[in-house]
């Protein structure tokens, strides 16, 4: 399960109101995410990523060294194919076992606990029975830090070859409000916790790299921090010119990381004299896809 996207700049609205409940969203903010759409040409490629991901989840699972057959079924939060939309076609198929993972690694009763809620009426309103198991945390997954790793190496030694000083590396993840967090959810935590192993595996000293938050909604009250945008600024005025982003909270390519960071972020970097690029997405990263396999196993049972 993904968060879903629209497919395209008239779905936009349809889509914003679905995320707010039915609410209408005001003219201005659907205008600003239409042209945050039309930056990155039009449409996000979340969805034909997150069907990637999972024919390449199929057929790992499907290898002959697991019991079977696995059947990977997309489904989306927010926009079509609905989670609700993939349950029915779980039970048309003649699925009886099913495993509900979130593309979303670290809990929340915003993100994680908002998925499941979504599975669990789908259940409900498909009125037959249907065995549910939840998957758990995996934020500390070996195979998951090792997909981390792998692209911030890659991504080190892509620029130690373009010259220039060594990056400065800043890990992000999207925003919630501080409320949340207060009332002991484990998001912020779990996000650190993931950071820590990531460095500590990486030897990345500790003056060379932090942690902060992009992508803050337009909602009152405070949002978790600090915002990336903000860190960049105050970092270039310390004398940093050469940063580089670990979207640490997302595992694939969306508007969030195609625009937030690679355009509005880049954008302040460069304004200011400094140089922003990018870890590549994990997306259908071999280690990413073993750790989302893993995690089906142990839900279902399967010992390796």
């Amino acid at each position: 399960m993904a968060y879903g996207t629209p497919e395209t700049l008239e779905e936009v609205e349809p889509y914003l109101r679905d995320i707010r409940g039915g609410r209408p969203t005001p003219p201005a903010l659907v205008e600003e995410i239409r042209r945050r759409y039309a930056a990155i040409g039009g449409r996000s490629p979340l969805l034909e990523i997150t069907r990637a991901q999972a024919r390449a989840l199929e057929a790992l699972l499907n290898d002959g060294r697991d019991e079977g057959p696995f059947a990977v079924y997309v489904g989306m939060r927010h926009w079509h194919p609905y989670i609700h939309e993939a349950v029915r076609q779980i039970a048309a198929d003649g699925v009886h076992t099913v495993v509900a993972l979130c593309l979303a690694p670290y809990a929340s009763r915003l993100s994680t606990g908002a998925y499941f809620a979504r599975v669990r009426e789908a259940v409900e309103m498909l009125g037959q029975p249907l065995e549910v198991r939840y998957a758990g945390d995996w934020h500390t997954h070996p195979r998951f830090i090792a997909a981390i790793v792998e692209r911030v190496q890659n991504a080190l030694e892509r620029l130690e070859r373009e010259g220039g000083e060594p990056p400065y590396l800043l890990f992000t993840a999207h925003s919630l409000p501080v409320s949340v967090v207060a009332q002991g959810d484990p998001y912020d935590a779990q996000l650190r916790e993931t950071t820590e192993q990531v460095v500590r595996a990486l030897g990345i000293a500790p003056d060379r790299w932090q942690f902060c938050y992009q992508s803050a909604g337009a909602s009152a009250g405070p949002w978790l921090g600090p915002p990336l945008v903000t860190v960049i600024e105050d970092l270039v005025r310390a004398g940093q010119r050469n940063f580089l982003i670990v979207p640490i909270g997302f595992v694939s390519d969306h508007v969030e990381v195609l625009y937030d960071i690679d355009i509005e972020a880049r954008g302040v970097a460069e304004r200011l004299g400094a140089r922003l690029s990018r870890t590549v997405s994990l997306n259908t990263s071999p280690p990413f896809i073993e750790a989302l396999a893993d995690v089906v196993r142990r839900a279902v049972g399967i010992a390796r």
